[in-house]
């Protein structure tokens, strides 16, 4: 028999970084998340936000950003304004930054849909991909025909599976983007 234990679980991690993409996409309301991808002039070299500071959420429009060395605070409102996807406006009263985040206009919101899509486009490329290498991996095999015919099947209905999950994620996703 051939085992598609390994097909499942990378298609469970494209399933994961596609969430983890989703959580950085913003909705109106403020998250943590929305700063992941930050990353920040500090001691010479770029780090990760979450490496100089402690991200926190005061109100459901407002980020605290409380850095860990107050010297590196004018850095993190320069890095976070620079991210022109985000559209955010910091100010730093000398020991924590605030980030106020705007409510979404109608256009903004359908513009962040637009791309959150291309995000489950890419995320069913990597499913599709997956099922390629094992369709390869089962040709070469030394099976029988019929145990061929019930692997492909059986990568099919996985891949039917998570490209199911990655869409209904996204309409969640698409929903919550367009509420007001």
């Amino acid at each position: 028999m051939f085992d598609t234990k390994d097909d499942r679980k990378a298609m469970e991690q494209v399933v994961e970084r596609f969430r983890g993409e989703m959580k950085k996409v913003r909705t109106g309301r403020a998250h943590p998340d929305m700063l992941a991808s930050i990353k920040v002039e500090a001691y010479g070299q770029f780090m990760p936000l979450n490496q100089v500071a402690n991200v926190t959420v005061s109100d459901a429009t407002m980020l605290l950003v409380t850095p860990f060395d107050p010297a590196t605070i004018q850095n993190i409102e320069t890095a976070i304004r620079a991210d022109e996807a985000l559209g955010l406006n910091p100010s730093d009263d000398g020991r924590v930054v605030r980030v106020p985040i705007p409510p979404l206009t109608e256009e903004r919101r359908k513009e962040i849909v637009k791309t959150a899509s291309s995000k489950v486009e890419e995320a069913k490329v990597g499913i599709r991909n997956v099922r390629e290498e094992a369709r390869k991996d089962i040709k070469t095999a030394e099976l029988s025909e019929d145990v061929k015919k019930r692997a492909e099947k059986e990568i099919d209905d996985m891949t039917k599976e998570f490209t199911d999950l990655i869409e209904k994620e996204f309409k969640e996703k698409e929903e919550e983007i367009l509420k007001i």
